[in-house]
């Protein structure tokens, strides 16, 4: 197994019988969803939420059953994955486009399990791209507001047209010089007009799956300093 392999495949296994989960969106959780469709056509009962329409089809593909927050306003658990993860367990996520459902789901979940492999892990957020998701309408000015704050953004684009999300919103890939406190720097983005969420997510993970060359290490929040 590589690396994402080795943590996917071990998240599934903090999830137990009859738990209703968060499913994630991402490379690394890919392998905790199909570990999941293999436990389920074994006789696994869940039912599970996805945090985007790829994980939607994939987890259809997989005879995963699922439900709705009408039907489940509440988690046991969330397994997702991260492109960045602190010492601190401060995240950034949103890579793949998903940032708003998954912090969406993450916030409905008892526990959010982040699964990454040992690349993701980083001393602090200074100069990492942080995706924000922007209300596509006068998105320009919205952007301006943000470098006001220091931030210098790349509108995300997918075959020469703008990156939309499938809440049919535009994304700001930006970078800050310095990030001294992640949970500041979310209240000043989410107080911009026109941001709509996000891809820090601030003291919301309680464990991080990690995979390395040599096997997984957990890191659970309860044992850091």
């Amino acid at each position: 197994m590589n690396k994402k392999e080795l943590a996917g495949v071990e998240a599934a296994n903090h999830v137990k019988d009859g738990m209703k989960v968060g499913l994630g969106t991402g490379s690394t959780v890919y392998y905790t969803i199909v570990e999941l469709g293999r436990r389920v056509a074994a006789g696994l009962h869940i039912v599970g939420i996805p945090t985007s329409a790829a994980t939607e089809a994939l987890a259809k593909e997989l005879h995963i059953p699922l439900t709705t927050f009408q039907e489940c306003p509440r988690l046991d658990l969330t397994i997702d994955g991260a492109d960045a993860v602190t010492p601190d367990f401060q995240l950034i996520k949103g890579g793949g486009g998903a940032l708003l459902r998954e912090k969406l789901v993450a916030a409905a979940s008892d526990q959010l399990l982040i699964v990454v492999d040992d690349g993701k892990l980083y001393d602090s957020f200074a100069k990492l791209s942080i995706p924000i998701e922007v209300v596509p309408f006068a998105w320009e000015t919205t952007a301006q507001r943000i470098a006001n704050v220091g931030g210098k953004w790349t509108l995300r684009e997918r075959d020469g047209a703008p990156f939309v999300t499938d809440n049919h919103n535009y994304i700001l890939d930006t970078v800050f010089d310095s990030v001294a406190d992640p949970g500041r720097l979310q209240d000043v983005l989410k107080a911009i007009t026109g941001v709509v969420e996000t891809g820090l997510f601030v003291n919301m993970a309680h464990a991080v799956i990690v995979g390395r060359a040599d096997g997984v290490e957990t890191l659970s929040r309860a044992d850091s300093p």
